[in-house]
């Protein structure tokens, strides 16, 4: 069993920076591939970035490459994604995710454990 609270969203204008938290429960966090996801209103849940057990091997969408990253401290079963040049776009709700697996997962189904979530505003 993983517990997720993700921390760190809030409002920022456009071209800002945030960076987002996860903190996670359980012995298990080291062997789990870890995502980040988001949602915005009136939309699916949308893949944003995942990271395998290691931290050695990280994906992103296409949406997000070169201004988003995805990083995890096993020692503090902590993950983080660094979100630079924020745009309109990038408003939502983000959630961190876990998955029974060790490399990077970037659909959303084997994602077995999710957290609250944190909302994401960018102002123009």
């Amino acid at each position: 069993q993983v517990q997720l609270v993700e921390s760190g969203g809030g409002l920022v204008q456009a071209g800002g920076s945030l960076r987002l938290s996860c903190a996670a429960s359980g012995r298990s966090f080291r062997t789990y591939a870890m995502g980040w996801f988001r949602q915005a209103p009136g939309q699916e849940t949308e893949f944003v970035a995942s990271i395998n057990w290691s931290g050695g091997s990280t994906g992103y969408s296409d949406s997000v490459k070169g201004r988003f990253t995805i990083s995890r401290d096993n020692d503090k079963n902590t993950l983080h994604l660094q979100m630079n040049s924020l745009k309109p776009d990038d408003t939502a709700v983000y959630y961190c995710a876990a998955a029974n697996r060790g490399w990077v997962t970037t659909t959303r189904s084997p994602y077995n454990y999710w957290g609250q979530g944190t909302q994401v505003t960018v102002s123009s």
